[in-house]
């Protein structure tokens, strides 16, 4: 089954907040699959006013991040809970990244995540960042759900 996500249930989903909650809508979610996310990502962004301020570019680390916010999603939905107080869910390893074009204030950023596998309590995702159908970003991720 196909789920979409307004901003309201991915809050329910991931503890991040302003400026750091980088998910604005799911597309599509498959449990124990895959998920497609995006980003509108606006000149009012905390980061271009450093990064730089005459040729605004969204860092990189942010786009990867984005990448395991998207994962985060798609491990609580395939686990069919949600994180609470007593655990955090770390990014713990980022494999094969490549940066291919950047990513500018107007772009829309289309996370596509695949879970590739989950052994003993380590989940490793195959995503891609894409704008207007071009790959900007890729990379293996892995994370973890920890008990506090």
């Amino acid at each position: 089954m196909s789920t979409r996500m307004d901003i309201y249930e991915i809050l329910e989903y991931l503890p991040h907040r302003y400026p750091f909650l980088l998910i604005d809508r799911v597309l599509s979610c498959e449990p124990g699959k895959d998920i497609v996310a995006l980003k509108n990502v606006t000149i009012n962004e905390p980061f271009f006013g450093g990064h730089f301020p005459h040729h605004p570019v969204m860092p990189g680390v942010l786009v990867i991040e984005a990448m395991a916010q998207t994962a985060a999603i798609l491990s609580f939905k395939t686990l069919g809970t949600k994180p609470d107080k007593n655990s955090v869910y770390y990014f713990v390893g980022i494999d094969e990244a490549r940066f291919k074009k950047p990513v500018s204030a107007g772009d829309q950023l289309i996370f596509k995540v695949t879970l590739l596998r989950r052994s003993r309590g380590l989940w490793k995702f195959s995503a891609t960042a894409e704008v207007d159908g071009q790959i900007a970003a890729e990379a293996v991720v892995m994370c973890t759900i920890r008990d506090l």
